[in-house]
């Protein structure tokens, strides 16, 4: 199983989410507001009130719209400086305490814009403007408000709220790419289990299918023929009620495997029980033996160096030849000729099992040949082992199956 790793998440005041967070985020923007209004209450201009009261009613839309606020806020300020420079008497105040409407627009586009350059265009538009209102820009009419040693003091102020504006979106962005870490970690662990059950499931299933079906085929075709020769030959039917006895006891023997890898996930545990059977190659002779005794003429050839396959690929080989017997044994019955042969070619281990169909057409065999759970399950274990298979009818009467398996290089 491959290492969990921890997904960090963030903080708990960084994910409000849910009617609490919009509730924090709507207070944070009407005392935004009511911060621009009250200022304005220090001025006594004629448009001090109605500029600053547009500036805070536009601070209540900054999350959702915040590149337009910033720009409806800086041609506010822009009014403001140009009512501020009438000859006559000054409409409008500036600079005013209710400007920082544009410093709270800017911290607006910083932290909540998507748009990369937006963030450094405001800051820059907001230097800018400051600039033009310290140093003042005589060709449009504009006089300076300020003595030239302030600007440096409203830039700091700008940098400063620029930076912690950046700082909180930075960490916001962090906070998100985490959370989005963690969800897609924990999706693929979910994905991984399924897949993990899935695998598992599917092994059980080869495993019921191949020791049921072969062991209850052995067994009904040896309890039919000792049925038939019980009273004309005793110790014909005596051989084949220790056939059916012995078949049993193998098939006893993996389903309580089975049920110990389903109710301790591990059938090789010190407490377990008995050790599991290892099956090599050489259970082939055994499985053919039995088939010979239910009736089938079965010929095996076996040539594999030692050490060659793994364990479980020679399970593999062994569940495959087994349920090509078992497949015999149910459709073409008893008097039908088995032909198996292992051998290695070009470091690969060919399988070919091929029948006579007791002399049947292909396809018309007793109960037909449905091509179901045994070829997928064998398909399945070729496939699992790195290599291939095939299967279908022969031409004229019988069956086939090849199959590949990678071997060991030396």
């Amino acid at each position: 199983m491959a290492e969990e790793r921890t997904v960090p998440v963030p903080s708990a005041w960084m994910a409000l989410s849910g009617r609490y967070g919009r509730a924090v985020a709507r207070a944070c923007d009407i005392g935004m507001a009511l911060v621009v209004m009250v200022a304005t209450w220090y001025y006594d201009a004629e448009y001090d009130l109605l500029l600053g009261w547009l500036m805070a009613l536009c601070l209540l839309a900054r999350r959702r719209y915040p590149g337009t606020v910033m720009a409806v806020v800086l041609a506010l300020s822009a009014v403001q400086l140009a009512l501020h420079d009438v000859p006559e008497e000054p409409l409008a105040s500036a600079p005013a305490s209710y400007d920082a409407a544009v410093l709270f627009a800017m911290l607006s586009v910083v932290h909540h814009s998507r748009t990369t350059w937006l963030p450094y265009l405001a800051g820059a538009a907001v230097l800018l403007v400051t600039a033009a209102g310290t140093v003042g820009m005589p060709p449009l009419g504009i006089e300076p408000f300020a003595d030239l040693e302030t600007l440096p003091i409203f830039w700091g102020l700008t940098l400063t709220v620029w930076l912690t504006a950046f700082a909180l979106h930075t960490r916001r962005l962090y906070a998100e790419s985490q959370a989005a870490r963690a969800w897609h970690a924990e999706r693929d662990q979910e994905q991984r289990v399924r897949l993990a059950a899935a695998r598992e499931r599917a092994e059980i299933a080869r495993e019921l299918h191949d020791v049921v079906a072969h062991s209850l085929a052995v067994m009904i075709l040896q309890a039919d023929g000792a049925e038939s020769v019980l009273r004309k030959s005793p110790d014909m039917a005596e051989s084949a009620l220790k056939t059916i006895a012995a078949t049993g006891r193998d098939a006893i023997d993996d389903m309580h495997r089975i049920v110990r890898v389903l109710r301790e996930g591990n059938p090789d545990s010190a407490d377990s029980g008995p050790p599991r059977r290892l099956i090599t190659l050489d259970e082939i002779k055994v499985v053919a033996e039995r088939a010979r005794a239910a009736g089938l003429t079965v010929d095996v050839s076996v040539e594999v160096g030692e050490g060659r396959l793994s364990p479980a690929e020679e399970m593999t080989a062994f569940r495959i030849v087994q349920e090509c017997l078992t497949n015999v044994l149910r459709h073409a019955g008893a008097g039908a000729g088995v032909d198996i042969r292992l051998h290695e070619e070009q470091g690969t281990l060919l399988i070919s099992v091929v029948d006579d169909g007791a002399g049947t057409l292909a396809g018309r065999g007793v109960g037909g040949r449905s091509g179901g759970n045994g070829l997928v399950g064998m398909r399945e274990r070729a496939e699992l082992a790195g290599g291939g298979f095939e299967a279908g009818p022969r031409l004229g009467s019988g069956w086939y199956v090849r199959a590949s398996i990678p071997t060991r290089t030396k």
